[in-house]
């Protein structure tokens, strides 16, 4: 009886979650209400108080169901077969590109997120634990770019931690745009060349040229089979 319990409340969560992903996307996270989504899912206000504190707890545990953690997709780009930190950045990168263009719930989740979130009234505690996210994500970036320096992937001149900002903003500035307008473009065709265009840029910076490009790093940037078949397993 109580596993039969316990599995009726992890489908009465799951149901809440998919409802507030529909009403968020349809009203925005602040003018959205806990009863429209109790409507939504079925279920009373109550249920979901017992499950979840506030709306800013149901949005982050919505957002978490989807979550790309940066050191997790760099750990399996590199079980994928990505050699060296430049290599894995890439795969890392493409993989995000590859899932919203794939996966209908990630995608949904990346239009709340950038089109959907006004951090306002009771949503305005959601910023906080955005702004912790993105400095976790910025922070494995920027170690994975200072090992690329080291190891003469990428030249001196790189400063690791704007490096790492510009990384994060390209990415983030790709998602934005094509979850605004997915039609503007194919995400799943031009993932790569995306990726591709902004570590070759910094592959090829002024400090860079005089020396010529390092062998090292031409070979990074060269597509990985293996790790490009894994980036899309789930």
């Amino acid at each position: 009886m109580a596993r039969r319990t316990k599995v009726e409340a992890e489908a009465t969560r799951a149901r809440i979650l998919d409802a507030a992903e529909r009403i968020f996307r349809d009203k925005g996270v602040a003018n959205a209400s806990l009863e429209q989504i109790a409507r939504g899912a079925r279920v009373t206000r109550g249920a979901i108080y017992w499950h979840f504190k506030h709306k800013g707890e149901l949005f982050e545990a919505m957002m978490q169901r989807v979550a790309l953690p940066a050191q997790a997709m760099m750990e399996r780009a590199e079980r994928a077969g990505a050699t060296d930190p430049l290599q894995r950045l890439r795969v890392s990168a493409c993989e995000v590109l590859l899932r919203a263009a794939r996966d209908p719930q990630v995608a949904r989740i990346f239009e709340i997120s950038f089109h959907r979130c006004e951090y306002v009234g009771d949503a305005a505690s959601i910023r906080d634990r955005q702004i912790a996210n993105h400095a976790e994500c910025l922070s494995t970036i920027e170690v994975a770019i200072r090992d690329c320096v080291k190891e003469g992937l990428l030249p001196k001149s790189v400063v690791p931690r704007l490096a790492a900002i510009g990384a994060m903003a390209y990415v983030s500035g790709i998602l934005y745009h094509w979850v605004l307008n997915p039609r503007s473009f194919s995400l799943e065709k031009n993932a790569e060349s995306l990726v591709d265009t902004y570590f070759r840029g910094l592959v090829a910076s002024p400090a860079a040229k005089k020396a010529g490009r390092p062998k090292a790093a031409r070979a990074s940037l060269r597509p990985a089979k293996r790790a490009a078949s894994a980036r899309s397993a789930p």
